[in-house]
């Protein structure tokens, strides 16, 4: 094909307008493009002194439709950057070997699929290419430029090797590049070698994929890479003390792969480090006493691996900007550092599931910050005296304290009920430490309250009825406890389940750390949005009584609701097919009579459901989702029939000639509690 230099002309290039007009984009408002006025003029356009189109610019404008091959007829433009709208299809052939000139090419954040095009074999003028969140597959193909800075592939469905070479060569061809991201992507296989020649690289991101292998030797050289991010990935070997070599580097991301052995213990070498994040590894071994000269830290994420020695031994104090320190899940001992509270920055301390033990000392109050403390599983002391302290810290809003202070009462003290504290709580989690006693009193001053686990105690009297009026509570898990009485009518009036307004609230809060979730099948995931938490309410497994109250039909936001295991009695309110939000409801083991409301087919969302083990009878109703459920969520209700149960007739049940059966089934004793979990699950064990 011959190219004919740009040359000037009256105005608007023939050619260019016609193929800008040709493009079959809809706008979310028109795009004021005429054949009847220069195209130089129109939105999103910029011409050049021979009137030639060097600049198409139309991010974020609503734009659908596919890209039009005549683009490639722009044949002067530099600048083309159609991101974040809906395009669609396939790039057309030639868009790189049309447009020599391009320099900028955003595309990110479309549609678009298929295979990138093949770039031109001499070499083009690029600079930037983004091509980012759309779905493309394939493989990258040669970018031959020896201007190229900026290559970022991130959020597709492209596979193989990472083609290393395509960017970094020995002779003088891409030295210019600064940053290349190839993240969530398909990619396989270790990491090729050739880094090295990208000498000025600065950014190198190649997470979310499927890498394996050692980190490559030749990465190490890099002495202007700031960031070095591969997290989730198979990568394995140690880590190295070769990677001191990386004197530029600022953030370190290789969680979640499968890395051994020590942190290297030179790591200290690293002074601009501001993000040391190797969590979920199988790391062993100590924290390395050169990690003090770290003294830029920001985030140390240290957790789930298999780190051990005396954390109290460690000399926090050099961390004076580190806001988020997570090294739960180790086997570290000792006790709470004294040198931790001397790190004034700190927001976020995770240190759940290790060996530590003691008492929470008063010096804490001195992180004036803090907002998320998790010191689950542990082997603390003093419950009452813990929360005295922890009162004092003035911007806590989750605070996590499972499976820690075993067998001590409840602090329910009434110095405690006459301090000010806690006054932006969300998250209070005490399950699991088996506690004695009622429920704290002072819990109702808690008007930013979000997420209560008081599970897996020993708690005894009633549900006491003010819960029910804490404005923001919509997660509350008071199961396998002592408690008896009837279900509260106040818990029917509780705003965050019942008011439009007071959800939305909820829907708007994050967590400073997210919450990693086991659930019972073994799998893992995380929440960092209270939005992605259920709306909940567990009171399986107590000696509650009574009937279940009809104005339970209010709480039209509740997505879980869990009485199992109690002594309920009386009949299954049809009001529950009100609550439209409904996916787990758990009647099991009760002593409810009467039938089985049909109105609760209407509940389109509920996929758990279980009656058994009660004294129901008459049909099980049919359609929704009751034609998924099993025998399993109706069993041990001999006077109940249908297709779902054992009864393959209804007719023996129905006829006065044959006495009813007496359904005194008997509940299970021996049932085995599962382990003690604390937290914020739908149904599920948060670890």
């Amino acid at each position: 094909m011959l190219f004919l230099p740009c040359r000037a002309s009256a105005s608007c290039d023939q050619v260019d307008r016609d193929a800008l007009l040709s493009f079959d984009f809809k706008a979310s408002s028109p795009l004021n493009w005429s054949a009847s006025s220069d195209c130089c003029f129109w939105e999103g356009i910029i011409c050049g002194p021979d009137d030639r189109v060097l600049h198409l610019w139309l991010p974020g404008r609503g734009l659908s439709g596919s890209v039009s091959p005549a683009i490639t007829n722009l044949t002067c433009l530099t600048h083309l950057n159609l991101s974040h709208n809906s395009l669609f299809g396939l790039l057309p052939d030639g868009l790189f070997s049309s447009l020599f000139s391009l320099q900028v090419l955003d595309l990110s954040f479309n549609r678009l699929n298929g295979q990138l095009p093949n770039s031109p074999t001499e070499a083009s003028k690029l600079e930037i290419v983004d091509l980012s969140s759309n779905y493309f597959n394939g493989t990258i193909p040669s970018v031959a430029s020896d201007s190229l800075s900026f290559f970022n592939v991130s959020k597709n469905s492209l596979a193989g090797s990472i083609p290393i070479s395509v960017f970094c060569k020995n002779s003088s061809n891409h030295n210019n590049l600064t940053f290349l991201d190839v993240s969530f992507n398909r990619f396989t296989d270790p990491i090729p070698t050739g880094l090295a020649s990208c000498s000025k690289l600065q950014i190198f991101r190649a997470g979310f994929n499927a890498l394996s292998g050692r980190l490559p030797d030749d990465i190490f050289s890099l002495a202007d890479l700031q960031q070095l991010s591969l997290p989730f990935n198979r990568l394995s070997g140690n880590i190295g003390n070769g990677i001191v070599g990386l004197t530029s580097l600022k953030i370190l991301e290789l969680y979640s792969n499968q890395f051994v052995g020590n942190i290297p213990t030179q790591i200290g070498s690293l002074v601009r480090l501001e993000d040391l994040v190797l969590h979920s590894n199988n790391l062993t071994g100590a924290l390395p006493p050169s990690l003090n000269n770290c003294t830029n830290l920001s985030t140390l994420s240290l957790r789930d691996n298999n780190l051990t020695g005396d954390l109290s031994a460690f000399n926090f104090s050099t961390f004076q900007f580190l806001t988020t320190l997570d090294l739960g899940n180790n086997n570290f001992t000792g006790k709470l550092p004294q040198s931790l509270y001397s790190c004034k920055s700190l927001t976020a301390i995770r240190l759940d599931s290790n060996n530590l033990q003691g008492q929470i000392l008063p010096e804490i109050v001195a992180l004036e910050s803090l907002a998320f403390l998790s010191i689950s599983n542990n082997n603390f002391t003093n419950a009452t005296g813990a929360f005295m302290v922890l009162m004092g810290c003035k911007n806590l809003t989750t605070l996590v304290l499972t499976k820690s202070f075993l067998l001590e009462p409840l602090p329910n003290d009434e110095s405690l009920a006459d301090l000010d504290g806690f006054d932006k709580l969300q998250v209070l989690a005490m399950g699991g430490c088996k506690f004695t006693g009622q429920v704290p009193t002072w819990i109702a001053k808690l008007k930013n309250l979000q997420v209560l686990d008081l599970s897996y105690n020993l708690i005894t009297s009633t549900v006491p009825g003010w819960l029910g009026s804490l404005p923001k509570l919509f997660y509350m898990d008071l199961s396998n406890n002592l408690l008896t009485g009837s279900f509260p009518g106040e818990l029917c009036g509780m705003p965050s389940l019942t008011s439009k307004e007071a959800n939305e609230i909820v829907e708007q809060s994050f967590l400073e750390l997210p919450v990693s979730v086991m659930s019972k099948n073994g799998t893992n995931q995380q929440y960092k949005q209270f939005s992605q938490l259920p709306r909940a309410l567990y009171l399986g497994w107590n000696s509650l009584s009574g009937n279940i109250p009809i104005e339970i039909g209010q709480l039209k936001f509740l997505q879980v609701i869990d009485l199992s295991h109690n002594n309920f009695s009386g009949i299954i309110p049809d009001h529950m097919s009100n609550l439209s939000n409904l996916e787990k409801l758990d009647l099991s083991y009760n002593h409810l009579s009467g039938a089985i409301p049909a109105s609760l087919t209407a509940l389109n969302f509920l996929s758990f459901f279980s009656v058994a083990h009660n004294d129901l009878q008459g049909f099980v109703p049919s359609g929704g989702q009751f034609n998924t459920f099993t025998i399993s969520s109706f069993e041990g209700n001999t006077r109940l029939c249908g297709y779902q149960t054992a009864q393959l007739s209804c007719l023996r049940l129905l006829s006065p000639a044959i006495p009813p059966v007496s359904s005194g089934t008997q509940r299970s004793s021996a049932k085995t509690l599962s382990a003690l979990i604390f937290g914020i699950t739908f149904g599920i064990f948060l670890v």
